[in-house]
């Protein structure tokens, strides 16, 4: 009898514990968003003061937390695409975006002379107007915005290093080797305005990142404010359209090895492109799929595997089996044909951003980012390195759980 009831004393135990444990990881996470919506806050304000009596344009940063990898804020716009100044009476601005739509707004009273202040003084820009469109409209040519892209680059680059010296440990619960990152480009969106604007500049991309531990010892003044600042991890480049041949057989060569025909895993649907970043590397986009519907009985195929006639339960369980398959494939061929990229310098990276297919409750990634450096790709191709110590050198990153 004796035994029986230590068994479920220590059975009532269990079941406590549990309830604590589920309690606390919830309170992390509310906890977990209050310090990010803090510190949104606190980036923006921190921007905004880099311009001075600039700071009408609008700031919205968005935080999101990936566990394993850490925190990353992502800043609304491009803030140096193409810019159209309306500074007729009752006008405003129009910023072209990266991610195919713009962003309209109106200036508060009085700040549209200061507009024309700071573009006639500081910048020196001389305003075409158009005429003929019932209103006035100044353009800036894209030397000027080139000019002022830099200006306001270094802004933005500032405040973001100085946000991460002084409020980055203010997200309380990251691990050490998690990341504090800021970048003006979306999750696996490429800068698309190009396409549509003419004689559009060259979009930036910017991203400055630190680890927890970093920020920690400089919290502990065991690194001085200045040696942190110099190990920051910052990126500043912009896109380079000259055409790389290289670059181009490299998105052609997996436009066909992922088709249904050939792919043992995920495929695609000739939806691979590039976006080349000068002194950085190339970034290629990727959306992958598991499946198709029947329009008639609403039944899964699945055609990598030759299937049909599957139930939601049975497509679900097969996407979430051939998870692990699809990046360890995927891998290897990056190793194998990014050998054929030659207009890569050693230091830069090939990267693959990869949207994953949709599969809700299937506990897997939304998403993959697989990065390895060419001197890796080079060292492989020579031999110098064999096939397992390269695919170790591969930096990974999976997106939150579907």
């Amino acid at each position: 009898m004796n035994k029986l009831v230590r068994i479920a004393v220590m059975m009532g135990m269990v079941v406590l514990v549990t309830i604590q444990v589920n309690a606390q990881k919830k309170m992390d996470l509310e906890r977990m968003q209050r310090d990010i919506e803090v510190t949104e806050n606190i980036l923006g304000t921190l921007i905004k003061q880099q311009f001075e009596r600039r700071s009408f344009f609008p700031i919205e940063i968005q935080g999101e937390y990936r566990e394993g990898h850490g925190v990353t804020y992502r800043l609304p716009y491009d803030f140096n695409g193409p810019v159209v100044w309306n500074l007729a009476p009752g006008g405003g601005a129009t910023m072209l975006d990266g991610r195919s739509y713009s962003y309209s707004f109106e200036f508060p009273s009085g700040d549209q002379a200061e507009l024309t202040r700071i573009m006639d003084e500081d910048m020196k820009i001389k305003n075409e107007v158009i005429r003929g469109t019932g209103r006035n409209k100044t353009v800036i040519n894209n030397a000027k915005v080139d000019s002022l892209r830099e200006l306001s680059t270094d802004k933005i680059i500032q405040a973001c290093k100085e946000f991460l010296a002084d409020y980055g440990d203010l997200i309380t619960q990251l691990a050490p080797t998690e990341k504090i990152s800021i970048t003006n480009r979306g999750d696996g969106e490429r800068m698309w305005y190009r396409a549509f604007v003419t004689n559009a500049t060259k979009p930036s991309y910017i991203s400055i990142e630190s680890t927890s531990a970093e920020i920690n010892q400089l919290k502990q003044g065991k690194v001085s404010r200045d040696q942190f600042m110099k190990n920051l991890k910052v990126i500043n480049t912009v896109m380079d359209d000259d055409l790389q041949p290289d670059l181009e057989l490299l998105t052609s060569i997996f436009n066909r090895l992922y088709r249904r025909d050939l792919s043992k895993t995920y495929f695609t649907e000739e939806n691979v492109y590039y976006e080349k970043l000068k002194d950085y590397g190339v970034i290629y986009y990727m959306q992958v799929f598991s499946s198709n519907q029947n329009e008639y009985n609403r039944m899964w195929i699945m055609p990598t595997l030759g299937l049909q006639d599957l139930t939601q339960e049975q497509r679900d369980s097969k996407v979430k089996e051939l998870y692990p398959k699809f990046e360890k494939d995927i891998k290897a061929d990056i190793l194998e044909y990014g050998r054929t990229v030659k207009s890569l310098k050693p230091e830069e990276v090939l990267v693959f951003d990869i949207k994953l297919t949709r599969c809700a409750a299937c506990d897997i990634p939304s998403s993959l980012e697989l990065t390895i450096k060419a001197s890796v790709l080079q060292d492989y191709a020579t031999g110098k390195l064999s096939k397992e110590a390269a695919l170790a050198k591969f930096a990974v990153k999976r997106g939150e759980n579907q």
